[in-house]
């Protein structure tokens, strides 16, 4: 079920407040460059900083906004078991067509905890789920051998976004797990050698500014054509690199700024970038023809 180009979008931010109209054309560039799906209130989107009635109404905006013509993946996760369920829960009621769970992080439970957390989630909802496996966030990851376990023990977890930055867990992944199970690049930079490694797509940060590029670049590896798909990521290797230069979203926002879809508001404790980085990135963009002014 889930293959191909997913969009982990910004949350736009105006005056403090969420910025639906931003929002909105955001959502409608993404269907435009015909991604599979996009994934509000993930990291991307800030989750952290939201509070629960606006991380429900982000979902609630993105599945009106998309109206069918894409999937919604919503951002679901949490370091308590309940809170997950809950706003799963919400997600579906809202007509997601699934959910994507970080792994929980800061108290670091068990492998046992992690199996554990996943399947009641699972329980309480027919909701398709993403499992998000991303160790530099959470302090711990989920357990290649946890993974197939949730494979086999709760049908309605259907796929893993993979954030570590190491391409062999998905060989090790595509060895325990059945075919339906899919594997997601979390990282743009390493999409290419993900999907060389058996991976299925993956769920970006740069197609929130280049929606269609990266959508060629998947395309063009699944039908077999891997020198396009390696001209593709080696063309955009550069802005992949620079949109993590300060932490996510910051400079993904800061170059949609510069490309006027939206202010480049975050929420504390994240900030503007720093002068030399902003200088960088907006460097990078020109250099790859990008309309900025």
């Amino acid at each position: 079920m889930f293959r191909g180009v997913y969009t982990a979008l910004v949350t736009p931010f105006r005056d403090g407040e969420i910025d639906e109209a931003a929002f909105q054309a955001l959502i409608e560039d993404q269907i435009a460059g015909g991604v599979t799906g996009i994934v509000p209130v993930g990291t991307t989107g800030e989750s952290p900083t939201l509070s629960h009635e606006e991380h429900e109404r982000v979902i609630r905006l993105a599945v009106e906004y998309a109206a069918r013509r894409c999937q919604v993946v919503a951002g679901t996760g949490s370091n308590s078991t309940a809170e997950a369920v809950q706003l799963t829960r919400a997600a579906a009621a809202a007509g997601a067509d699934g959910a994507l769970l970080v792994v929980p992080y800061y108290n670091k439970p068990s492998q046992e905890g992690v199996f554990r957390h996943y399947r009641e989630v699972a329980r309480a909802t027919t909701l398709p789920l993403v499992l998000y496996s991303i160790p530099g966030r959470s302090g711990i990851e989920i357990a290649v051998d946890t993974v197939a376990r949730l494979a086999a023990e709760c049908p309605t977890i259907r796929a893993i976004k993979e954030s570590g930055g190491d391409v062999e867990r998905v060989t090790q992944l595509r060895q325990v797990l059945p075919e339906v199970f899919t594997v997601l690049s979390g990282d743009d930079s390493l999409t290419l050698p993900f999907l060389a490694a058996g991976a299925a797509g993956v769920v970006s940060v740069a197609s929130n500014l280049i929606p269609s590029e990266i959508v060629a670049l998947v395309s063009a590896f699944t039908a077999g054509d891997t020198g396009r798909a390696r001209a593709i990521h080696q063309r955009w290797y550069p802005l992949f690199k620079d949109l993590f230069i300060e932490p996510n979203p910051v400079p993904a926002k800061t170059a949609l700024a510069a490309l006027g879809r939206m202010e480049a508001d975050v929420r504390l404790p994240l900030c503007e970038m720093s002068r030399p980085n902003r200088e960088r990135l907006l460097a990078t963009l020109h250099a790859l023809n990008l309309p900025v002014p």
